[in-house]
């Protein structure tokens, strides 16, 4: 299958009924700014250019959203458990963006896609969400061609320092996507 736009991989997520469950499944809560992002596009792109037809299983959905009036970490993991409850056999992963830049040591983001915008790799910065007719929407901060290129590469943010740049190199070599994957290429 070919993806050449922001269309088609919405296209592509709209039609895999296991990723429709977890989207409906998260916009029950009705969280402000709310996106399921990074492995769980990006793995599903990487294994439809590679004709995979086994899934790659997943170690968590990253769920993300921006609240900045409720920022204490005790709420996610009541979102987590909601999520677990409604759909249980999915590894939930909550994360409140109003509060990462603390984590991360850097400015307040602005929103969900901020927060998407500084992943350390452009090929995971995507992030999916239901509209309110059901239908798919993506956003791809960095734009999709290193992602259905198979590159990957920090993102200005993770090359901005040394620090974050080995952060990035220290992921990519954790991670060893080319394992599984092999058309990859990573760049430094």
């Amino acid at each position: 299958m070919m993806l050449k736009s922001e269309h088609d991989i919405a296209q592509l997520i709209q039609q895999d009924n296991d990723m429709m469950e977890i989207l409906k499944a998260v916009q029950l809560l009705n969280l402000p700014d709310w996106w399921v992002c990074a492995g769980f596009v990006r793995s599903k792109i990487w294994d439809t250019l590679h004709e995979f037809q086994e899934s790659t299983p997943l170690s968590d959905i990253d769920v993300i959203y921006f609240d900045g009036m409720q920022t204490d970490e005790h709420l996610e993991k009541e979102l987590e458990q909601e999520l677990r409850r409604i759909s249980p056999t999915y590894p939930w992963s909550v994360k409140n963006q109003a509060r990462m830049h603390v984590i991360n040591d850097l400015p307040p983001y602005k929103s969900a896609e901020d927060g998407i915008a500084k992943f350390p790799e452009t090929a995971t910065s995507l992030g999916v969400r239901l509209d309110t007719q059901g239908n798919v929407v993506l956003t791809a901060p960095h734009g999709i061609q290193d992602v259905i290129n198979f590159i990957v590469r920090p993102t200005p943010l993770f090359k901005s320092t040394k620090h974050l740049a080995a952060v990035y190199n220290q992921r990519v070599k954790s991670k060893n996507w080319q394992s599984r994957w092999q058309r990859i290429v990573t760049e430094t």
